[in-house]
């Protein structure tokens, strides 16, 4: 297995204005205009030492699942939210750990549930949208809780195909991202995606929207991935730790691994959610 990678990431054009990422089943469309940069993507299986939460941002752990159908909603709610819960805890220390749902994702064929990869350069919140999100969820899921002094916002992302993958996460190291990093990016709920002369159109409230971070090509970011994956492996990556003076959020996005011929079409199920640290 190589310690490296030569694939290319996208990143947003500096020209781009108008950020907003469309979501319809089984498609979504940014509006922002990405190219792609060449990187070397670092195997973090060959890294010098472990890659931990606070220091990285990310981290990849052993925690097998009972679920069997990552289609099933009601076997989802029955079994697995109660393990992603618990790995939360175990991997942060937290003590409260409230849900925002999952997204199965294939870079084969999509449908009304299964998305295809992010692939560009990107954290799923922006600063906004993050403390927004942990007080609303903290209020609904522990409305007789005593506050929290800290909150994570996390992925807890799962391969379900065998290696090796066509279309691996790539991670970047936090420490690689500086905290004035990033751009909003708009996510717009549709039916279908709207025609390219309408995407742009006044969307009232929308800086009230939940919106991700999207970065501009820097060449000191660090990215690495873990190769060969399996069902019993999780990373789990920090979205946005209240805590700055930590690993606080963690760019990522899929790629094509051009080096593996044969991979297998990528699927993958990554659950989002809070992890509080109560007072």
């Amino acid at each position: 297995m190589s310690e490296s990678v030569d694939a290319e990431i996208s990143y947003l054009k500096p020209t781009s204005l108008i950020n907003r990422r469309f979501w319809a089943p089984g498609e979504e469309v940014n509006t922002g205009e990405y190219e792609p940069y060449p990187v070397v993507i670092r195997n973090a299986r060959e890294a010098a030492k472990p890659f931990t939460l606070d220091e990285h941002g990310f981290a990849i752990a052993s925690y097998p699942t009972k679920l069997d159908d990552f289609e099933d909603k009601a076997k989802i709610a029955a079994i697995y939210d109660d393990e992603v819960k618990r790995i939360a805890m175990d991997m942060t220390g937290a003590d409260h750990v409230a849900l925002m749902g999952g997204q199965l994702r294939t870079s084969g064929k999509t449908s009304a549930i299964v998305q295809p990869p992010a692939a560009e350069a990107h954290v799923d919140f922006n600063n906004f949208t993050s403390n927004r999100l942990a007080k609303m969820l903290y209020e609904k899921t522990a409305p007789d809780g005593l506050g929290f002094d800290r909150f994570i916002i996390f992925s807890l992302w799962r391969v379900l195909s065998d290696p090796p993958q066509d279309w691996p996460l790539a991670l970047c190291e936090a420490a690689s991202v500086n905290d004035n990093e990033g751009v909003s990016n708009t996510k717009v709920d549709v039916d279908e995606i709207p025609p390219y002369e309408r995407r742009f159109d006044p969307i009232p409230g929308e800086e009230e929207m939940v919106a991700a971070t999207i970065f501009f090509h820097n060449p000191d970011h660090r990215w690495w991935y873990f190769p060969d994956m399996t069902k019993d492996e999780v990373v789990f990556i920090k979205f946005h730790d209240s805590d700055h003076s930590r690993a606080w959020r963690t760019p990522h996005t899929a790629f094509h691994d051009a080096s593996r011929k044969g991979a297998n079409t990528r699927v993958s199920y990554e659950v989002r959610g809070v992890a509080y640290f109560q007072k």
